[in-house]
């Protein structure tokens, strides 16, 4: 069974925050909740929500956000599932927030997150290959296929190599 969960425009969840009355739970991962988050959430990964107890004080309502509010909404019965009473979702998630004009923590120096890290390392080794395939040797086409095969792997066995080699850069091991 699928649960939906009450989208709150983020000027009400605004007010509710500064009363005392709910609280925010942050599901993004860890490296972009270091990236930018609402003061005072909590951060609970989704992919470590089944693991985690949430100690949330009773009485308040418990808010779950996302970078845009996809995450929640494709997750209203497992986050429904984590807490005790009613539980809301922020209507646009941080990205709602901020053309709402509230405001966000934000810390320039935390690293960008992994999954972006990916897009770019996989989209400049694909496009490096296909450029230096036609330009220099046609054995350069084999670069894009390896990564083209690599986020294949990645998309079918929820693991994906790129993201742990560069989780293990050294910009991204300063900031753990």
């Amino acid at each position: 069974m699928t649960s939906t969960l009450t989208e709150l425009p983020p000027r009400a969840v605004g007010t509710s925050l500064k009363t005392g009355a709910s609280i925010i739970v942050d599901i993004r991962e860890a490296d972009e909740f270091a990236r930018s988050h609402i003061a005072g959430s909590i951060s609970r990964p989704l992919s470590q929500l089944e693991g985690a107890h949430l100690k949330l004080s009773a009485g308040k309502d418990v808010v779950f956000t996302c970078g845009s509010g996809m995450r929640t909404n494709a997750n209203c019965q497992r986050l429904a599932d984590a807490v005790e009473g009613p539980a809301f979702v922020l209507q646009g998630g941080l990205a709602g927030w901020s053309a709402a004009g509230l405001p966000l923590e934000v810390n320039e120096a935390a690293p960008m997150p992994i999954m972006r890290q990916v897009q770019i390392t996989a989209g400049a080794l694909v496009l490096s290959g296909e450029v230096m395939g036609l330009l220099v040797h046609p054995a350069f086409h084999a670069l894009s296929a390896a990564v083209g095969a690599g986020l294949l792997w990645s998309g079918l066995s929820g693991s994906c190599m790129m993201a742990n080699m560069l989780s293990r850069a050294p910009w991204n091991r300063a900031a753990a």
